[in-house]
């Protein structure tokens, strides 16, 4: 299925497509990337291109280039769509360390849940961030998302354990 660009007020939404990957390679390879991300390096091209090619096979994940004036800088996605209990969760990364907390990703944000309640027709969406990422709490919580629950020690980062929260927030509550 072919889905369109969806416009945010600053960036725009562009299906991910096969040349975006070299950039994600770049990211997910980059330990200041990763460091907020629940995954490490290394990631071989190779490994990205298996990974598209069963992405693209999936009926229940949507995933977004983040574009600002044509560059691409980083990814959104809705991932587990589950329509009949109309939910999904939701997965960011601005990889473009330069565009940090300039307002891209809360604007990629409000935009990728404006798509998942108004298009989609979904009832909630979740996500799980790092405790010690405190940014990206912040841009969730002004875009209505509210704390279920932390998940304690739940990943291995870097030498030590690592507790994911659980955020949400319902289509009632998103105001964007």
């Amino acid at each position: 299925m072919q889905r369109e660009p969806i416009a945010g007020e600053r960036i725009v939404l562009r299906p991910l497509q096969k040349e975006h990957l070299p950039r994600c390679v770049t990211w997910f390879n980059d330990p200041d990337v990763t460091y907020f991300l629940g995954r490490e390096g290394p990631l071989t091209m190779a490994e990205e291109e298996r990974w598209f090619a069963e992405y693209r096979q999936k009926i229940d994940e949507e995933i977004y280039a983040i574009e600002v004036n044509g560059d691409h800088i980083g990814n959104v996605g809705l991932h587990w769509i589950d329509r009949a209990n109309r939910k999904a969760n939701v997965g960011i990364v601005i990889g473009e360390k330069e565009r940090w907390s300039q307002g891209y990703g809360t604007d990629a944000m409000r935009t990728i849940l404006r798509y998942a309640f108004q298009r989609v027709n979904l009832h909630k969406v979740n996500l799980d961030v790092l405790d010690y990422n405190d940014r990206a709490i912040r841009v969730y919580e002004k875009c209505g998302f509210a704390t279920e629950g932390v998940r304690r020690d739940e990943i291995w980062k870097r030498g030590r354990f690592a507790n994911l929260v659980r955020m949400s927030i319902l289509e009632s509550e998103f105001r964007g």
